[in-house]
């Protein structure tokens, strides 16, 4: 059974133009270069044809995936959305109970995870800790080296 996974407007239509890339682009340029070197001559001997072949056959595996994929993608509308706990697409204001800092992270589906833009995977460590968590609650958040607390300050959907 597949998993459906949750994604804004934004990030459905990334996924989109991913796949359109891979099926418009990608997939006539695998046949070109299979094209180009059967034309090379022996096919028994011709390490070319052989990448080529193995080239189209994973770009084939990830076009499957990502169709997959995008046929189990479900759109949320963030505006319906409880801002009483932490959920995904919910922001959240954290602040370190060993250090003092404050962060402030989105919770994404793993595939619009991008921690350079503060969105974290609902999977990561940190995403799972804080998922359900209400203002106030306090997050233990097991990492490889110990134990993090973030404790919430707030959640918002923007």
């Amino acid at each position: 059974m597949s998993k459906v996974s949750y994604y804004t407007a934004e990030g459905l239509k990334k996924l989109r133009d991913e796949l359109n890339q891979l099926k418009d682009v990608e997939r006539p340029k695998a046949s070109q270069a299979i094209a180009e070197a059967r034309d090379k001559g022996d096919l028994s001997e011709n390490a070319e044809y052989d990448a080529a072949k193995e080239a189209q056959g994973l770009l084939e595996m990830k076009i499957s995936k990502m169709e997959e994929i995008y046929a189990n993608a479900r759109l949320i509308d963030e505006s319906q959305l409880d801002t009483s706990k932490a959920l995904v697409h919910s922001t959240v204001k954290i602040k370190n109970q060993t250090n003092g800092a404050e962060m402030k992270y989105k919770l994404v589906a793993q595939s619009e995870a991008d921690l350079k833009t503060g969105k974290i995977s609902v999977d990561s460590p940190i995403g799972k800790g804080l998922l359900g968590k209400k203002v106030g609650e306090v997050a233990e958040v097991q990492v490889p080296n110990g134990t993090l607390k973030f404790e919430i300050l707030e959640i918002t959907r923007d």
